[in-house]
């Protein structure tokens, strides 16, 4: 089948841009946490919402790829994740700041939900569309995620000023009529290539060292019955946790680092909100663009190995660097590349590990393990907070993302008696 009688598969890349883009409104949350404490939560319930999200994202997008996607296909899947997420911040609207188990059902769970159903649809699309780019696409697909933190912590922020002219609640009321169009439009182009469809003038390559040989696919029961899924699953964990924690504690612990340099708090705050929404939000953006692109090269083993150890080195480094605007902005670009690499290189090494053709399947078990690192990266940092130790929390998951190289280190190819051909 030549590619001119089929859809132009760029299309594909576009509308992953636009539902990741609404996707990544997670990544926001530190912006609305200075009003929530000034209403009288802890730090640790500003970071409730933030886990709450994390983990409902990551368990419906397990129902979404294993049961929705086959039943009702990518499209209607993109919809209704967009629709979801939607209602999820409308009614986050109408509770604000009065309480906490309402906004952590409404933001963290319903909005999680939103996220879960949706994430997982570009991914797979994209993998069918692109085989011979399979790191390049997924990192351009997810790359909205990551940039889409930047233009929401901006927009209610210091470009739109959202909270501060029209408050908590109208903002969260403004982002899910947002979300739904946007996620719906990009939705639109959600849709598989026709069976047996292959690029013009593309082959499949010999595999290389720690992938599984092309036309061999694990089913999610063979896949969970292997050493390899749990070793990729721990290093997730692992490296998602420091990176969420940070995320959750980008606006909090700068600007203590930076009053307790001499800053006063106004100034604090803006520097600690500039290296949250530009430096940190940009950086995951480019680094899921790049670490795809540079997995398709160096091999996506190689790639989480040096992405994890780098990335417990800057962790470790970034209680330090926190006091400084420089070095602050420079801590927060290193990290937030690092974590965008995330996005690109665990689709990608289970693809490799277990087969391209049923990753809508296999990648949503995988990506639990970003809801396990919502729940200890995030409460981990926030409870320390309290008790004054912002530095212990960020050097314990720094020694942890170095554990995690080693685990990738050990990760070889599954038996091919334990796959099945397709």
């Amino acid at each position: 089948m030549s590619e001119e009688k089929v859809m132009n598969r760029w299309l594909v890349v576009v509308g992953g841009i636009l539902i990741q883009l609404c996707l990544g409104a997670i990544y926001a949350w530190s912006v609305f946490t200075p009003s929530l404490a000034d209403a009288g939560w802890t730090k640790a319930q500003t970071q409730f919402v933030f886990s709450a999200g994390l983990v409902s994202f990551a368990v419906i997008m397990v129902l979404a790829g294993y049961y929705l996607m086959p039943r009702i296909g990518p499209r209607k899947l993109a919809i209704t994740g967009g629709m979801v997420l939607g209602l999820g911040y409308l009614l986050g609207g109408l509770v604000g700041k009065t309480s906490v188990p309402l906004l952590v059902f409404f933001i963290g769970i319903v909005g999680g939900a939103g996220i879960g159903l949706g994430y997982v649809v570009p991914i797979a699309v994209g993998m069918r569309w692109f085989p011979d780019k399979k790191g390049l696409i997924t990192g351009l697909a997810v790359a909205g995620f990551g940039f889409g933190a930047m233009l929401w912590v901006k927009l209610a922020g210091a470009w739109g000023n959202l909270i501060t002219t029209i408050g908590l609640s109208n903002t969260f009321a403004i982002y899910g009529i947002v979300f739904f169009f946007l996620v719906a439009l990009g939705g639109i182009w959600m849709v598989f290539p026709p069976e047996g469809w292959r690029p013009a003038g593309w082959t499949p390559p010999p595999p290389k060292a720690g992938q599984i040989s092309e036309g061999t696919n694990m089913t999610a029961g063979q896949m969970l019955k292997t050493p390899q899924f749990y070793m990729i699953f721990l290093t997730f964990v692992f490296s998602a946790g420091a990176g969420l924690m940070t995320i959750g504690l980008m606006k909090l612990f700068p600007k203590e680092a930076l009053q307790a340099a001499g800053m006063d708090e106004a100034a604090a705050s803006a520097v600690a909100g500039t290296a949250m929404a530009v430096f940190f939000s940009l950086a995951n953006g480019f680094g899921r663009i790049a670490w795809g692109s540079l997995s398709d090269k160096l091999g996506r083993k190689a790639s989480v190995i040096i992405m994890c150890a780098t990335q417990g080195i800057f962790v470790i480094a970034f209680t330090k660097m926190a006091g400084t605007p420089v070095l602050l902005y420079m801590g927060a670009l290193l990290i937030g590349f690092n974590f965008g690499g995330n996005f690109a290189l665990f689709p990608t090494i289970t693809a490799d590990t277990f087969g391209a053709r049923n990753i809508a399947q296999l990648y949503p078990l995988v990506f639990l393990a970003y809801g396990v690192g919502g729940i200890g990266g995030p409460i981990l940092g926030g409870r320390l907070g309290d008790l004054g130790n912002f530095p212990l929390a960020f050097t314990i998951c720094g020694v942890l993302c170095l554990a995690a190289a080693g685990i990738t280190a050990g990760v070889k190819p599954p038996k091919p008696a334990m796959a099945v051909k397709c």
